[in-house]
């Protein structure tokens, strides 16, 4: 029987649950289906979804086609009314084994509702299906899923859920087997991370969890955390920053904005200032540190000094590393109803934000010309350091390896060694 075929969009989690979707396919002896794991994140990501569903079964004539994800969540009837569709699954339900089993049942189409996606905000239990070696060298472990905050633009509670966390106990011992297999790096992943463990017993806080896993796991080389809303960030975790060198010296930060009234119209819990103060607290605790930051260009009633103001952060945090996302409204969001910004103001502030990015990775890579930087190599000739820069190499390297390397120069975009 041949495998199933799995398309992914949009974020490392998803990423993640398609690897365990891939576990519960097998185990379910799924065969021809085309599995489309789709992301909400942007009108344009459901735009991108259908239009790769059509492509699909075009190039698949025949196969069931299998549509989940957020995409598939927050509006599933826009993927049911799809003839080239044969079922629509919730994010809960994807992660079920006896979804599965059912999908995999010769009735796939027709003897059952093609629509299974159930009311998300009511799921409770822990987040997660875990699975042993996501990543050929970094391993990524999701240990939350969902978010209960509701930021104006944002459709992805009513993908996710609210927020759920995975027991720290049950972390450590996944992240044990990960070392034993040979893992040198893990990756903690989840949809808002830094309120991880707020569902659980004695509401622990990341920091708590961060410091477990160093304590307990003393093998694992490397620690990171994806990126982290930083007014959450707790005093364990800013110690753990500190004192911590097997924790990574890089930072994704969700800021989205550098204006305060914008980021009260967003209904972010942060202000400005407080962004500006964090990143200098965590520089001083971690000299050297790297920030990255996901930025959004043209956010309803953002006048031009409104948007300088984003674009004065990125120079007053010390950002390296941008990922910007010109505002695209969603259906269903406080933000989709108020006025807009016109389309190609929005296009030309997120080609500036971007250039400013470019500026500010190629002052980091020059920066980094002469260094001697431990590099994790995730292929013959790819690697990234302790900031997670790219390095390319001149010559295969041994895979899966810590090596330390003098960095010679750059292209502009990677590291080169």
């Amino acid at each position: 029987m041949s495998a199933p075929i799995f398309a992914t969009h949009g974020c490392r989690l998803n990423a993640y649950e398609s690897e365990a979707m891939k576990e519960l396919a097998a185990a379910a002896g799924m065969g021809d289906a085309v599995i489309v794991n789709t992301c909400a994140v942007t009108a344009e990501a459901v735009r991108k979804a259908r239009q790769e569903i059509r492509r699909l079964a075009r190039e698949n004539p025949g196969a069931p086609i299998i549509v989940t994800g957020c995409a598939a969540q927050t509006e599933p009837e826009t993927f049911a009314a799809m003839p080239e569709v044969a079922r629509v699954i919730g994010n809960h339900e994807k992660m079920q084994p006896e979804t599965w089993a059912g999908l995999a049942a010769p009735d796939l189409i027709g003897a059952t509702e093609k629509v299974m996606v159930d009311d998300i905000l009511s799921v409770r239990e822990t987040a997660g299906h875990l699975i042993d070696g996501f990543g050929r060298h970094r391993a990524y472990v999701q240990v939350q899923n969902g978010c209960d905050h509701r930021c104006t633009f944002c459709i992805i509670p009513y993908g996710r859920g609210n927020s759920r966390s995975v027991p720290a106990g049950v972390v450590v011992e996944q992240i044990k087997r990960l070392v034993g297999k040979g893992f040198a790096e893990v990756v903690l992943t989840g949809v808002d991370l830094t309120s991880w463990g707020a569902d659980l017993p004695a509401t622990p806080r990341l920091g708590d969890l961060v410091m477990r896993i160093l304590r307990l796991v003393p093998d694992l080389a490397r620690l990171r955390i994806s990126s982290i809303d930083s007014i959450e960030a707790d005093e364990n975790l800013m110690q753990a920053i500190a004192t911590e060198p097997r924790l990574m010296p890089h930072l994704h930060l969700s800021l989205q904005a550098g204006d305060d009234m914008i980021l009260k119209r967003m209904k972010r819990r942060h202000l400005r200032d407080d962004a500006i103060r964090f990143c200098e607290e965590a520089r001083q605790l971690r000299p050297g540190i790297v920030f990255g930051a996901d930025i959004i260009a043209g956010f309803p009633t953002e006048t031009e000094a409104m948007f300088e103001n984003s674009m004065r952060l990125v120079e007053e945090c010390g950002l390296t590393f941008l990922h910007v996302f010109p505002f695209s409204p969603r259906k269903g969001t406080p933000a989709a109803r108020m006025p807009q910004v016109k389309g190609p103001a929005i296009k030309e502030r997120a080609a500036r934000l971007r250039a400013l990015g470019d500026a500010r990775l190629h002052a980091h890579l020059l920066a980094e010309v002469g260094q001697t930087r431990t590099v994790l190599t995730e292929g013959p000739r790819l690697g990234r350091t302790e900031f997670f820069t790219e390095v390319a190499f001149a010559a295969d390297q041994p895979e899966g390896t810590l090596m330390n390397v003098r960095i010679a120069g750059h292209n502009g975009a990677q590291l080169l060694a």
